[in-house]
């Protein structure tokens, strides 16, 4: 250790005593010695700042650029579900014009219940819906399901699933009965009176009766009928598609309301016809013909009604006895004259 260090003094002492010389042989010598060493260490030490200025630039260009990444695919699936959204929504605008809007929302899919379930699903909340009420959803004008309130959010229970049920009708002759989801595309119809006669390939329709769904709106056909003791089964094939539960009508409110609040009273332009009098000919001459657009004028019904109408002859009707000199007919006036002649001469024979 001792003998390095004796060494390196040396050549630091020689070194010394050599630069202090004015020499210039040695001078140029030590310089192209020592000059490619320095400018060597000095590309070197520019080579890693360099680097290191460009490894933080690209650092700090890497995460803009990462956060405008993350921004912009953001947007884009925004976009892409506002356009699935209005597809879906147009899809179904035009069926719009058959269904009384005034009573209908439009509900969107948000996801399923549960991942391992095809049944349930979450639906979007309109406003105005109540708690642990039962609400129709009708899918492409079929009866896609039905929804319910439950803690603020809006489940939806599909065809396939246990808990829908609403009231339906079969075939032509209105058979009713309870519709219960069992499973993929097939529903049982229970509760069917025995004496109605169902067949295999009749249409299945809501009744509109439980105030869900509205009247006639298609569910299935019959594919296979059942008779149990006490009322008769069928299994139905749903219109509904269960696993591509996109947009739903949500009928808000199923009840009849045409007919509510009526007021005879408040009633404009009602005619009231009166019963004529059939006493005289007058008021029978100047009844108008079924065909005939003639309006009657309206009038107490009750003052027109006669005293009293006794079933007898149609020429007959409470005649009165009145004191008229009756007028008769000539030939009638020629017979009674010949009888009178024939009863004078009779009686002059007599003598």
């Amino acid at each position: 250790m001792k003998t390095r260090l004796v060494i390196i003094a040396i050549l630091l002492l020689m070194l010394t005593v050599l630069l202090s010389r004015n020499d210039e042989h040695i001078s140029d010598t030590l310089l192209g010695i020592i000059n490619p060493l320095k400018q060597g260490y000095k590309n070197f030490t520019q080579s890693i700042e360099d680097k290191s200025h460009s490894y933080i630039f690209q650092k700090e260009s890497i995460e803009k650029l990462s956060l405008e990444n993350r921004i912009l695919r953001k947007r884009l699936l925004q976009q892409i579900h506002y356009i699935e959204e209005v597809k879906n929504i147009y899809e179904v605008l035009p069926d719009l014009s058959h269904l009384p809007i005034q009573n209908i929302s439009i509900t969107e899919t948000i996801s399923y219940v549960k991942l391992n379930s095809f049944s349930q699903i979450i639906l979007t909340k309109p406003k105005g819906l109540e708690e642990n009420k039962l609400y129709g959803l009708i899918q492409n004008q079929v009866v896609g399901g039905i929804a319910k309130v439950k803690k603020n959010q809006l489940y939806g229970y599909l065809t396939s699933d246990e808990k829908c049920r609403f009231s339906v009708f079969i075939g032509k002759t209105k058979a009713p009965g309870i519709a219960l989801g069992i499973e993929k595309n097939h529903m049982l119809v229970k509760f069917i009176p025995k004496w109605h006669k169902v067949e295999v390939g009749d249409l299945v329709v809501t009744s509109g009766l439980d105030a869900i769904f509205f009247a006639d709106i298609p569910v299935g056909l019959v594919t296979k009928v059942e008779v149990q003791s006490s009322y008769t089964v069928a299994h139905i094939k749903t219109y509904s598609d269960i696993f591509h539960p996109k947009t739903f009508f949500l009928i808000n409110d199923a009840r009849a309301r045409l007919t509510e609040g009526f007021d005879s009273n408040a009633t404009k332009n009602v005619r009231r016809y009166s019963i004529p009098d059939i006493n005289t000919e007058q008021n029978s001459s100047n009844i108008p013909a079924k065909d005939e657009n003639v309006s009657i004028p309206s009038m107490p019904a009750i003052s027109s009604i006669p005293s009293r109408i006794d079933q007898t002859q149609d020429d007959v009707v409470e005649p009165e006895e009145k004191n008229e000199t009756i007028v008769l007919p000539e030939v009638m006036k020629k017979v009674k004259r010949v009888k009178k002649y024939q009863l004078d001469r009779s009686a002059l024979d007599l003598f």
